[in-house]
């Protein structure tokens, strides 16, 4: 049939067609629309008589005049109390009269009554909405739920010169949020934009400053790898999706019922939040797999930093709790939250007592409560329970049976921690055992009754591997191999990939987060170290060049050279960002770095006289620095002088202060939309990278860009960093469980220890008799002699038994997660190592004090790279851990021999002419006797900003006119000649002072 119309009617048309046909499930809107109460009046009255005739009478006898007026006014009362989503979903009273809206389709088909109720709902779609009655202004099309309009879309069609940005356009400045149908929740909960190709929407009309954010599928279809946009529908249009599914009569419902979600922040306007498109499909997709296949299964979900793993998290909680089998029975007895944001706490209750009271208050687990509230929560079986996984340990022996209950455990960004022992606690507290048990007597060739289940080992065997009782939803936007094998989906050629998946580069090009890497700047810190000492002592390599870095990274010179760059860098770039509002975080190395940046900025800042910058610093616990110990709280002071609590910092940062020093806090899980500018001055790699630099990821009204000034990392680093989390990531293949052997053969070959000591230290370990006063000192003289033999090895060979029995117990740990092997021998000797290793003697290690033995001889700083660090277009894969080969204990080398490999490694451009040349410069200004009296007599600011460059200029013009070739540099560069002076200034001075 040929294709006659190409106009905005006929796309108006076949989206009409779609909602009032049997799938879409509406009917046709006949109703006249009153501007002044908001209303349908009609379908509204209509809908209340049918249903509710008992309370409309009562209402009439008590309203009997205008008593439809006065209804609508009631109901106008409860919107602007509460807001139409909880009137919706709560309905309101009047008069001890209580009224529903609506009603929604039950979780259970048991609820005849419910399901009935649901039925009387009368959805109705609209074309052409006139919506006042001071404009002939019309909305292209309307759904309208008992009267009520509640979702609006402006439709444009390509083929007539018009796409979805002309849609927003109209939305900002066409539609005026004064009239009664556009108010923050009193009539219309989203507004959508919408063409051939895309779709945008927002949940508030603000005229110009109104946000919008997409509501694309992404350019390869929901949840898989791709970037913006929507891929082709051949059946139809490529945003069919949004009327023919997310607005389908029954989603749209479940929409407004579970999803569509009042954030109140303190301080601030509350906003609606109505999901994003890829946390609509994911929430919906792992619902629909739970409800074919059960409990039993993991999924993986790798969404993007920054993209609402939080809400997402919060509605699948919420969704899980409350779902039904076919036989109406609740799928899971407990959901259990696994995290260490305390935001997640509060924003699961938010989120959730938002959508039903009924389900019960979340059970959160949090500092202030014990693992025995931990398991009190699970046996009452709590719908939902927020706790850190460190709290099972204590326990996972006290749990009633688990035979029969199910759990879901989400795993807030999953990662190594779930290799460990406090992950397979948790899976010993909450498995059902029966089916393993079944297993593990088939292998033994025994009948189940003869299996005793309360025998340690058995129940330590019996818990590892998958069970049918535990779902596991693994959220992260950083999956490694270990995570991917452990909560992937593995496909036909053997390789593990997410369930889901939202990338960082579709975030990035749907601008739901910025790229942190367009804007990165990276500097090389050029230094040389000397000793200060005559002998050349051989000292252990590795700890000694650690020393030597630290004392670079330390050294009161590099801490004011780049102090000066934070503080001016804030200055000319981050305060001018965010219509002023920008705001720095600075990473340091470590506690002790964190205090002297801060007292260094402060010292500059004050020396400088700016009074328009606010610093705080963060890291935990106490930091002694000369003497003298700091924490935040002491450190942070506002400007009444009141200290500021460490849980008050996050606040303040946000309201009241520019730049924030951290050592480790805040570099994950901190959500601060105002974050601008980050300097790195710590070493980051892999996922720390990643989850660092994603601070500055987050979206807010003004802000276009970030910037990174890195100290430290070099851009090739970063973009190693990157690029594996930047579309999907995969494992290639399972790891290969019989590395084990491997290792245990290698231990073997050792002969430490034989079967013999295996057999007699289980026979004490697994004794099923009541421990006594004796047992663990009988276990500790099994191993005595195993230890003693370790200690008759040489230190090499010591150090290689140490690392083995290590990578034993991790690669076990690991292992039994994801397979059930059923070896005996094997679980008894990981076991005996576990404990040997406890009673293994470290080897001695020797102090190492470098302290007054070096000094630096010159510094500089030198930019590298400026520009946009651009990722590839690729998969990311993992390959599987393999066993590593023997490694080297550290050697000693000789003092010299190290302190050059580390200037070799850090030089710069700076030659040895340029070393002899501030050598003559220091020595000539040394001798100067004016100068010397000068600085025992002056201020040292007013030395280095008034004097000293007098007396420099007069020095090197001296030595120029001397020996022009070797200072012609220094007065060709500028930055050199500027370097150089201030360089000297403050040694100078100091030692003026002493000498």
């Amino acid at each position: 049939m040929p294709i006659n119309e190409t106009n905005e009617k006929r796309f108006e048309s076949d989206i009409e067609s779609a909602l009032l046909s049997p799938a879409g499930g509406y009917v046709k809107g006949e109703d006249i629309y009153d501007p002044k109460s908001g209303l349908f009046v009609d379908t509204l009255i209509d809908f209340i008589q049918r249903t509710q005739p008992k309370e409309w009478v009562r209402f009439a006898n008590t309203n009997k005049v205008n008593t439809i007026e006065k209804f609508c006014n009631s109901f106008n009362n409860a919107c602007d109390m509460y807001g139409l989503l909880h009137v919706l979903r709560h309905g309101f009273k009047h008069r001890g009269i209580s009224f529903r809206i609506c009603y929604f389709k039950p979780e259970s088909t048991l609820n005849q009554t419910a399901a009935a109720q649901y039925a009387h709902n009368r959805i109705a779609v609209y074309r052409q909405w006139y919506y006042s009655t001071d404009s002939k202004k019309s909305v292209d099309m309307v759904l309208v739920l008992n009267g009520i309009p509640v979702f609006a879309f402006e439709l444009k069609n390509q083929y007539t010169g018009q796409t979805v940005d002309k849609a927003k356009r109209q939305w900002m400045y066409d539609r005026d949020p004064r009239e009664v149908c556009f108010q923050f929740n009193k009539r219309i909960l989203g507004y959508f934009a919408v063409d051939h190709t895309e779709v945008w929407m927002t949940t508030q009309l603000a005229g110009k400053n109104t946000y919008f954010l997409p509501f694309n599928q992404g350019s390869n279809g929901a949840g898989k790898d791709g970037g913006k946009g929507n891929p082709t529908n051949p059946d139809g249009y490529p945003t069919a999706y949004l009327w023919e599914q997310v607005f389908q009569k029954d989603s749209m419902m479940d929409i407004i019922q579970k999803f569509i979600h009042l954030q109140k922040q303190d301080g601030k306007k509350p906003r609606l939040i109505f999901p994003r498109y890829h946390q609509l499909d994911v929430v919906r997709k792992l619902l629909a797999d739970v409800s074919q296949n059960g409990a039993g299964q993991n999924y993986l979900i790798q969404h993007s930093a920054g993209s609402g793993k939080s809400n997402s998290i919060a509605w699948t909680a919420y969704r899980l709790a409350s779902l039904h089998d076919s036989d109406n029975n609740a799928v899971f007895s407990s959901v259990i939250v696994v995290t260490d944001r305390t935001v997640l706490d509060a924003q699961l209750q938010d989120t959730i007592s938002g959508f039903d009271h009924t389900l019960g208050a979340v059970e959160t687990i949090g500092e202030k409560k014990t693992s025995r509230d931990l398991l009190n929560a699970v046996n009452a079986g709590a719908r939902i329970i927020v706790t850190t996984l460190q709290k099972f340990p204590v326990i996972y022996q006290e749990v009633d049976k688990a035979n029969g209950r199910n759990y879901a455990v989400i795993v807030d960004e999953a990662h190594s921690s779930q290799t460990g022992t406090s992950a397979l606690k948790l899976k010993a507290a909450l498995a059902d055992t029966e089916d393993a048990l079944r297993e593990y007597a088939e292998i033994e060739g025994k009948a189940e009754e003869a299996i005793d289940p309360e025998d340690k080992l058995v129940r330590e065997l019996i818990t590892h591997g998958r069970h049918k009782n535990l779902s596991f939803f693994a959220f992260t936007a950083t999956p490694k191999g270990t995570t991917l094998e452990m909560f992937g989906t593995e496909h036909e050629d053997g390789s593990f990939h997410p369930f889901h998946i939202y990338s960082m580069r579709q975030a990035i090009e749907e601008g739901f987060i910025l790229d942190v890497l367009q804007n990165y700047m990276t500097y090389d810190t050029c230094f040389k170290i000397a000793k200060t000492i005559e002998d050349n002592p051989d000292v252990p390599a590795s700890r000694a060049a650690k020393l030597i870095r630290k004392f670079e990274q330390l050294h009161p010179y590099n801490i004011s050279q780049k102090a000066k760059i934070i503080v001016e860098t804030y200055l000319s770039t981050t305060r001018h960002k965010i219509g002023g509002k920008g705001k720095m975080m600075v990473i340091t190395s470590s506690r002790l770095a964190a205090v002297r940046y801060y007292h260094e900025c402060k010292r500059y800042i004050e020396e400088q006289g700016y009074d328009d910058i606010g610093v705080l610093v963060a890291f935990s616990g106490a930091v002694n620095d000369d003497g003298e110990e700091y924490t935040e709280p002491k450190l942070n002071v506002r400007a009444d002088g009141s200290h500021i609590g460490e849980s008050q910092t996050k606040a303040e940062f946000h309201e009241n202060f520019h730049v924030l020093i951290v050592a480790e806090k805040y570099q994950t899980g901190f959500d601060e939309p105002l974050l601008h500018t980050m300097i790195v001055d710590k070493k980051l790699r892999g996922v720390k990278a990643v989850q660092t630099l994603s601070r500055l990821n987050r979206t807010c009204p003004g802000k276009t860009d970030t910037f990174v000034l890195d100290f430290i990392n070099t851009q090739e680093e970063i973009q190693e960093a990157f690029q594996p989390f930047y579309q999907e990531t995969m494992l290639e293949r399972e790891v290969n469980a019989d590395l084990l052997y491997q290792v245990q053969h290698e231990l073997r070959g050792y002969a430490i220890y034989s079967d013999n000591d295996v057999s007699a230290f289980c026979d004490e370990y697994f004794n099923t008799d009541k421990q006594d006063d004796r047992a663990m000192g009988r276990m500790t003289s099994v191993l005595k002699p195993v230890a003693d033999r370790y200690n008759g090895l040489s230190a090499d060979e010591r150090y290689q038994f140490r690392r083995l029995c290590r990578s034993m117990k991790k690669w076990y740990g690991y292992i039994s997660q994801v397979v059930r092997m059923f070896d005996v021998e094997l679980h008894k000797e990981y076991v005996f190592i576990c404990y040997l290793l406890g009673l293994l003697p470290p080897d001695e290690v020797q102090p190492l004090d470098l302290d007054g033995k070096l000094k630096l001889e010159y510094y500089k700083l030198q930019k590298t790279f400026e520009g946009a660090i651009e990722l590839k277009e690729e998969t990311g894969a993992f390959t599987p851990a393999t066993a590593k080969g023997e490694t080297k204990p550290e050697e000693k080398e000789p003092l010299d021999e190290i302190i050059e490999k580390i200037n070799e490694q850090y030089k710069g451009v700076f030659t040895d002419a340029d070393r002899v040349m501030v050598d003559v410069l220091k020595t000539v200004l040394m001798r100067d006797e004016h100068l010397k009296k000068n600085a025992k007599t002056s201020d040292p600011r007013i030395f280095a900003e008034s004097i000293f460059p007098k007396a420099f200029g007069t020095a090197a013009q001296n030595s120029y006119m001397q020996s022009q070739d070797a200072f012609s540099s220094l007065f060709a560069d500028q930055a050199k000649y500027n370097a150089i002076m201030n360089a000297l200034s403050s040694i100078i001075y100091r030692e003026m002072q002493t000498g």
